[in-house]
């Protein structure tokens, strides 16, 4: 499946196993794949990670204490049987969501697939492990820094940047449409999923 791009039918009739089989071994093996690979390509960001990105930011984009660019990335599917409206999205098309963080490298640090397609960006971000470690403050976050020429301001937190069908919360900042740094921070996001996504 993995490797041809064949239909669980296809796959199912060749082994002359069952179609539930098929999705089994298919959910299995990606897992194993994920949970073997994980932590050499995709680790979880610590804190000083996070630091260095946030870093990257501002020498790269002159955007103090970011920490990455978030988007949801509808993927088209065929609607799988039996799913009623679930993946149906306000597109007018079957889709699961690609939920994805970027920092200042266009490189992926988080991700998250597979949400309904009927399901908003921030209900995706709401019910993904990001959105509560986000919510639940376990993401090892760096601590509030100053900001570059504004220490009468005091210690400001570190955030991420949406657009705006995010959520505005203090460690989330949407966009404005008047500053231009805000807007070129979160098309980073877009560009990294747009050409991921052109790739199929």
């Amino acid at each position: 499946f993995l490797a041809t791009g064949d239909s669980y039918r296809t796959i199912s009739f060749s082994y002359r196993v069952g179609h539930s089989t098929v999705a089994g071994i298919v959910a299995d093996v990606a897992k194993a794949i994920w949970d073997s690979l994980v932590e050499d390509y995709m680790p979880v960001p610590t804190t000083e990670d996070w630091r260095d990105i946030a870093s990257e930011f501002y020498h790269r984009w002159n955007f103090p204490n970011c920490l990455g660019s978030i988007d949801g990335k509808y993927v088209v599917i065929q609607a799988p049987s039996n799913s009623g409206s679930l993946f149906y999205n306000y597109k007018g098309t079957f889709s699961i969501v690609l939920l994805a963080v970027v920092d200042a490298k266009y490189c992926f640090r988080i991700i998250d697939v597979g949400s309904y397609g009927k399901t908003s960006d921030g209900g995706t971000l709401a019910n993904s492990p990001f959105g509560n470690g986000l919510r639940n403050g376990t993401l090892c976050l760096p601590e509030d820094t100053l900001l570059p020429g504004a220490d009468h301001l005091g210690p400001q937190p570190h955030v991420f940047i949406a657009d705006e069908a995010f959520p505005l919360r203090r460690d989330l900042m949407r966009t404005k449409s008047d500053i231009r740094r805000v807007q070129r921070t979160v098309r980073m996001a877009e560009k990294t999923i747009g050409s991921v996504t052109a790739v199929w």
